[in-house]
């Protein structure tokens, strides 16, 4: 150990060797999704685009990849974060997020979303609404728009504290929720 602490870079780091900090299996995931995200990007900072540089098709690809990609959105309600403990709010959105994904698993957009080659880059976006009220209104126009959400009902106290869409591609519900903030 003491080698270890007096030159970290002596010793060959490998998942077989039993000071490599990363030889747990669940935290490779991580580092392959690194590697994913370096790739995608085709004019990132890492790579050189001179000055009279054009767009490619590889960034309309891109763009395009990233209109349609699969989202779930997660409303909260600010009145509640305000007032209640953090944690209980992050619950209340895991709980509606967790119903809505599993009450349509059987949906080929939430089966691709959930998927093994997905799963490590699943997309949330998080919003919030002033209040009950709100929530409310937003859930009536997601039913109205055929959008398949959970409106969660905490209980026993028998009202809603926030709601959560199944994945969707995103040009096909990010219109419901571009007026609303992103939850700070």
């Amino acid at each position: 150990m003491a080698s270890l602490l007096a030159s970290p870079f002596r010793s060959t780091f490998t998942a077989s060797n039993p000071r490599f900090p990363f030889s747990n299996p669940r935290t490779r995931p991580c580092l392959s999704l690194a590697r994913r995200v370096w790739t995608r990007a085709p004019n990132s900072m890492s790579q050189p685009g001179g000055p009279g540089s054009l767009p490619s098709q590889d960034d309309d690809n891109v763009r395009a990849e990233n209109l349609d990609v699969l989202v779930q959105y997660v409303v909260l309600r600010r009145d509640l974060i305000d007032t209640w403990p953090l944690g209980s709010v992050v619950t209340q959105g895991c709980h509606a997020s967790v119903f809505a994904i599993w009450s349509h698993k059987d949906d080929p957009h939430t089966a691709e979303y959930c998927s093994p080659q997905n799963i490590d880059s699943m997309h949330k976006v998080t919003l919030e609404v002033k209040g009950e009220a709100q929530i409310l209104n937003l859930s009536e126009k997601l039913v109205a728009g055929g959008i398949a959400h959970k409106l969660w009902i905490e209980q026993p106290e028998n009202f809603p504290t926030c709601l959560a869409t199944k994945p969707y591609p995103k040009s096909v519900v990010s219109s419901f929720f571009k007026k609303l903030k992103l939850c700070k």
